[in-house]
């Protein structure tokens, strides 16, 4: 039988910060969700309020109002904090959760495994999913990356925080509708969340091995489920100052081509809007960039928050004229756009 679980939301759904509730909510997913703790929204629907299809997936206020009438087997911290850091707001829903005999799943860089006031209640166990494997569990890059024939696709971004998991797992299952295989490789907790396979957590891991476990997790799945692409889930951006991340997916894992998350309406990095130094860069900057490390955008996916459909959709069609290739807004649209340049390009 599929474990069940309850997911922390802290009062942070509409934001991004929730953008791994968000994830299992739309699935697929590891646990089977049947309730998302945020009083915001108590008693709604969590598919309405998020993009307005019903899942039959309720708010709670409490995880003590949830429990009365749901039954997990887990307890989800589905937020991402500034630093990583547990608020004490959330800390005493995990305690209610532990009371309660739950296995707490945490993602968060503070680990719960380590705060005894916790770790005392827990009788259920506690996953830290960002807990640091030591390096004698760790690969370090080889070059056995170019004895894999299938092509690697990175999806990178512009910033943190803008869909590049979800445009991987749309085109996923968008490959899968025209008969094509993909795997995604997940770089971030969500995805192993999400139940997929093969990848590793990019920000706990050493950084001397990072280039060598994205390796090991390409060949594994080469090696395992004869792919006939691979998908790259990216992280952060290549210029973020407060955590630069993408180059390895372009020059470690060989990508032929890279899908690039764009957010039209941001001026500045996440949560760095009040420093003048943060700004984003120019989409044309970005994609030169990316030429010079070595590969090239073949698509560009919208993250569509603060704009109007009007507004969206006039950016999609200038960007097409601008940079001659498809412009997608994947939750609106799809992403059908984006696989059939691909699949022109590998003449798959």
């Amino acid at each position: 039988m599929k474990q069940s679980a309850l997911i922390l939301a802290n009062g942070l759904f509409d934001s991004v910060f929730a953008k791994t509730t968000h994830g299992l909510i739309r699935g697929p997913s590891r646990y089977e969700i049947i309730g998302v703790i945020d009083p915001t929204y108590a008693g709604k629907d969590t598919g309405v309020v998020l993009d307005g299809h019903h899942r039959g997936i309720p708010f709670f206020s409490t995880v003590s109002e949830a429990l009365a009438h749901v039954e997990p087997t887990h307890c989800v911290i589905g937020i991402a904090t500034v630093g990583g850091i547990l608020p004490d707001a959330l800390k005493m829903d995990l305690l209610a959760a532990a009371s309660a005999g739950l296995t707490l799943v945490n993602g968060l860089h503070q680990l719960l495994s380590q705060d005894q006031s916790i770790t005392e209640k827990a009788t259920g166990g506690i996953i830290d999913l960002r807990k640091p494997l030591p390096a004698s569990e760790l690969h370090f890059w080889t070059g056995e990356i170019f004895s894999v024939p299938a092509p690697r696709i990175a999806i990178l971004g512009m910033d943190c925080a803008i869909g590049k998991r979800t445009t991987a797992m749309l085109l996923q299952t968008e490959f899968k509708n025209q008969n094509m295989h993909a795997e995604v490789i997940y770089t971030g907790q969500t995805g192993w969340l999400q139940g997929l396979k093969y990848g590793f957590i990019f920000d706990s891991t050493l950084n001397d091995f990072v280039s060598g476990e994205l390796e090991h997790a390409i060949v594994s799945c080469y090696r395992e489920t004869s792919p006939d692409v691979i998908l790259l889930e990216g992280q952060s951006a290549l210029r973020n100052p407060s955590g630069p991340a993408g180059s390895e997916l372009i020059c470690s894992a060989q990508s032929r081509g890279v899908i690039l998350q764009h957010a039209p309406a941001r001026t500045h990095y996440e949560d760095f809007e009040h420093l003048d130094g943060c700004t984003l860069p120019s989409l044309t900057d970005e994609i030169k960039l990316i030429r010079l490390l070595g590969s090239d955008v073949w698509g560009i996916s919208l993250f569509t928050q603060g704009l109007t459909k009007p507004q969206s959709t006039e950016i999609v069609e200038q960007l097409q004229v601008d940079h001659q290739i498809p412009v997608v807004r994947p939750l609106e649209d799809g992403v059908k756009g984006i696989v059939d340049e691909i699949v022109k390009r590998l003449r798959l």
